[in-house]
C-alpha cells in the first residue's frame, strides 16, 4: 500500500492516459481475466450440470403433496415432511444462487436471464406444492402440537416448527395460502422490473474531460461527485439525474405498485401495519425502529454542525447537494491493488483471532469468492450471497485508487465469514442469519480497519485527518442516511395504508423535507435531488434500510471491545457469527453484548460522530 501527499491537477481525473483508456472502453464480461471473477464452477462445474440438476428437481417439487392433510399423524410423518421440505428448498436455493450470480455477471445476457426465470418459476411452483404446509401445522391442536414436538424424531426441527406456529395469527387457510404463494413471481416482479430498467437499460451518457468521452455510470457517479472540479460534479450530477427525470412518472408508479403490494400483503395476512408485518418476521419491537427515527430526529445538530464544517473548509459560497461527497483532505491518494488489500484486511481482523484472518485470506484470492471487475452490463453495486454447502460469493466493482472500496470489501468479507460461520455450525434450517443482524458482522469488520489504518499512517498527520473524515462520511451515510431512508418509506406507507394517492409530485415534496431536515442549512437542495428517492434500490425491499443504522450502532459498541483486546467479547462475538437463526436476532445480539430493545447503541453512535466532529474541527 502506497500514499502521497500530492496530487494530479484538479483537472486530472485519472492518472494517466493508460487508466483513461481503461475507463473509456469498459470491457465485456468474456474479456475479463478469469482469476479476477468468482469461481461458480465450485457450486456447479457447467451449465449442463445446473440443467441436470434442475430437471431432476422438476420432477420432485410435486413431493410435498404426498404429506397434505398428514402432518398431525405422528412425529414419523411430520419430520419426514420436514425433512424432504428442507432437501427440496436447499436444492432450489443452490439452483437459484448460481442462476441470480450469473445473471449479474451480465445482466443483458438473455440465456443468464432464462435460468432465473425458470429457477423462479419452479420455485414458485415448490411455494404452491408445500404452500398447505403453514396453515395446516398451525391448525394442529396445541396439545397435539407440543406432543409431536417432544418426540426426538422432531428435536432438529423444534425451533422452525415453533417459528411457524409463531404466525399463527397472520397464516391463512391452505387454499387461500396456495393462492397467495402461486402470485410470488409477479409480486417479486417490482423489484426485478426496477433492477433491469436501473442497471441494464438506463444509459447515463459520458463526461467530456481533457477531450475525452468518460462513461457515467452507477460504479463512477460517487467517483466524480468526489473530484475537487465543482463544474465535473454539477455536471455528472444532472447527467445522472435527467436519466430519472426523463423517467420519473413510470419509475414512481413503479415504486408505488411496489408500496402497494406491501400493504395488501401486511393487511391480507392481518397485520395492523406493512412495518409491523416486516418487524414481525425477525420479532423486532416496533420501539427499536421507533426509537431509531425518534432519537436521531432528536439529535441532528452534530450532522448540521458537519455540513457546515465541509461549507467552510471547502470555501464553498453555496454548498450544494452534490458537493457533500468531496473528501475534506483532498491531497491524500491511495493505490492498493486488491491482493495488497486483502492483506490488509487480514491484519486489520488479527483481534478476530488466526482462525478467522487464515480463512478469510483464503476466501478471498485463491478461493476466488470475488467477482471484482467491472464489465458492460454487471450489476452495479455490491454483495455477498451464496447458499448453504457452497462457500460465500462476493460481487463488487473493486477500484485500487478509491479507499472506499477497500472498506467496501472489509463489508462484504464481513458478511461472508457471518455466512461461512454459520453454515459451518448450524443445521441448514437454523444457518441462515435474518438481515437485522447481517449488517453488524460487515460493520465491525469496517470499524477494525479503520482502527488498523491508523496505526499503518500513526505519523501522517494528513492521513489520520482523512480517516477521521471517513469515519464520519460512514457514519453519515449508513447511520444518518440509512435513518432518513427509513423515515421516508415509513411516511409512504403509511400514507399508502391511509388511501392517500402516490405521486411523483408527493414523492419529490416528501423526500425534499427530508433532505432539508437532515442535510440542515449549510446544504441547498439541487432541483434535481429530489429524484433520489426513485434510485434506491433498498426501497423494493421495504423496511430494509434501518438495519443498517442499527447494525453499525450494534458494530460500534462491540467492537470497541474487541479492540480493547477484551478476550471474553470477542469469544462471544466469535459465538454471534456461528448461531445463523438459532435464536431471534434482539436475543442474539443481547448474548453478544448489544441490546436494541434500549436506546444506547443509537445514542452512542450519535456521541461518537460528536466527538469525531470535534476532533476534525480541531486539527483542521
Amino acid at each position: 500500500m502506497t500514499s502521497s501527499r500530492s496530487q494530479p491537477p484538479e483537472h486530472n481525473l485519472l492518472k494517466s492516459m493508460t487508466e483513461k483508456k481503461k475507463l473509456l472502453l469498459t470491457p465485456t464480461r468474456q474479456q475479463i481475466p478469469e482469476e479476477v471473477t468468482w469461481n461458480l464452477s465450485a457450486m456447479f462445474p457447467t451449465l449442463a450440470d445446473w440443467d441436470k440438476d434442475f430437471g431432476e428437481l422438476a420432477g420432485q417439487v410435486e413431493d410435498m403433496n404426498r404429506y397434505c392433510g398428514r402432518l398431525g399423524e405422528s412425529a414419523a410423518v411430520l419430520s419426514e415432511a420436514c425433512q424432504t421440505f428442507l432437501a427440496t428448498s436447499q436444492k432450489l436455493e443452490k439452483l437459484f444462487v448460481y442462476a441470480h450470480l450469473k445473471s449479474d455477471e451480465d445482466l443483458t445476457n438473455s440465456d443468464s436471464l432464462g435460468l432465473l426465470q425458470r429457477i423462479s418459476s419452479l420455485a414458485t411452483r415448490f411455494s404452491t406444492a408445500s404452500s398447505y404446509f403453514s396453515p395446516e401445522l398451525i391448525a394442529i391442536e396445541p396439545s397435539r402440537f407440543e406432543q409431536l414436538l417432544a418426540d426426538p424424531a422432531l428435536a432438529s426441527y423444534a425451533r422452525m416448527l415453533r417459528e411457524i406456529a409463531r404466525f399463527k395469527p397472520h397464516t391463512l387457510s391452505k387454499e387461500e395460502e396456495a393462492i397467495l404463494a402461486g402470485s410470488g413471481e409477479i409480486l417479486a416482479s417490482f423489484r426485478q422490473i426496477y433492477s433491469q430498467l436501473n442497471n441494464a437499460d438506463f444509459q447515463f451518457g459520458e463526461i467530456e474531460l481533457d477531450g475525452e468521452k468518460l462513461a457515467l455510470t452507477h460504479s463512477t457517479f460517487v467517483t466524480f461527485l468526489k473530484k475537487t472540479d465543482a463544474k465535473l460534479r454539477e455536471e455528472a450530477f444532472n447527467s445522472y439525474y435527467k436519466v430519472y427525470d426523463e423517467h420519473k412518472n413510470s419509475l414512481a408508479a413503479l415504486y408505488t405498485s411496489s408500496v402497494k403490494k406491501d400493504v395488501f400483503l401486511a393487511r391480507t395476512k392481518g397485520y395492523p401495519s406493512a412495518l409491523e408485518a416486516s418487524l414481525f418476521v425477525d420479532d423486532i419491537e416496533l420501539a427499536v425502529h421507533a426509537n431509531l427515527i425518534k432519537t436521531v430526529s432528536a439529535n441532528l445538530e452534530p450532522l448540521h454542525r458537519y455540513y457546515e464544517l465541509r461549507k467552510r473548509i471547502l470555501g464553498l459560497e453555496k454548498q450544494s447537494l452534490y458537493d457533500t461527497y468531496v473528501p475534506l483532505v483532498a491531497d491524500v491518494h491511495t493505490s492498493i491493488p486488491y491482493e495488497s488489500a486483502v492483506e490488509i484486511l487480514c491484519q486489520a481482523a488479527h483481534p478476530l483471532g488466526e482462525e478467522y484472518t487464515r480463512e478469510m485470506r483464503q476466501g478471498l484470492t485463491a478461493d476466488r469468492w470475488v467477482d471484482r471487475q467491472e464489465n458492460i452490463g454487471k450489476r452495479s453495486g455490491a454483495y455477498s450471497s451464496g447458499c448453504y454447502g457452497t462457500h460465500p460469493y462476493i460481487l463488487l466493482n473493486y477500484k485500487k485508487d478509491d479507499l472506499n472500496d477497500l472498506f467496501t470489501l472489509a463489508h462484504e468479507a464481513g458478511h461472508s465469514m457471518h455466512s461461512l460461520y454459520s453454515r459451518r455450525h448450524q443445521t441448514y434450517q437454523d444457518h441462515d442469519y435474518v438481515i437485522f443482524v447481517a449488517e453488524v458482522a460487515s460493520t465491525l469488520n469496517e470499524e477494525l480497519l479503520l482502527d488498523h489504518l491508523r496505526r499503518i499512517y500513526s505519523d501522517d498527520k494528513r492521513m489520520l485527518l482523512y480517516l477521521l473524515n471517513h469515519q464520519l462520511d460512514d457514519i453519515k451515510a449508513i447511520f444518518f442516511r440509512q435513518t432518513m431512508f427509513a423515515e421516508f418509506e415509513m411516511i409512504i406507507h403509511e400514507l399508502a395504508e391511509a388511501h392517500e394517492p402516490l405521486t411523483i409530485d408527493r414523492y419529490r415534496s416528501i423526500y425534499r423535507g427530508l433532505l432539508e431536515k437532515y442535510f440542515g442549512p449549510a446544504v441547498e437542495i439541487p432541483p434535481l435531488g429530489d429524484l433520489e428517492c426513485l434510485r434506491i434500490p433498498h426501497f423494493y425491499s421495504a423496511f430494509y434500510v434501518y438495519k443498517y443504522a442499527t447494525g453499525l450502532s450494534a458494530a460500534v459498541s462491540l467492537s470497541e471491545d474487541i479492540l480493547a483486546g477484551n478476550l471474553v467479547q470477542r469469544d462471544k462475538y466469535l459465538d454471534f457469527l456461528k448461531s445463523g437463526r438459532s435464536k431471534y436476532p434482539l436475543t442474539l445480539l443481547a448474548d453478544a453484548g448489544v441490546d436494541l430493545r434500549k436506546p444506547l447503541a443509537v445514542e452512542r453512535t450519535i456521541e461518537l460522530f460528536a466527538n469525531l466532529l470535534t476532533q476534525l474541527e480541531e486539527n483542521l
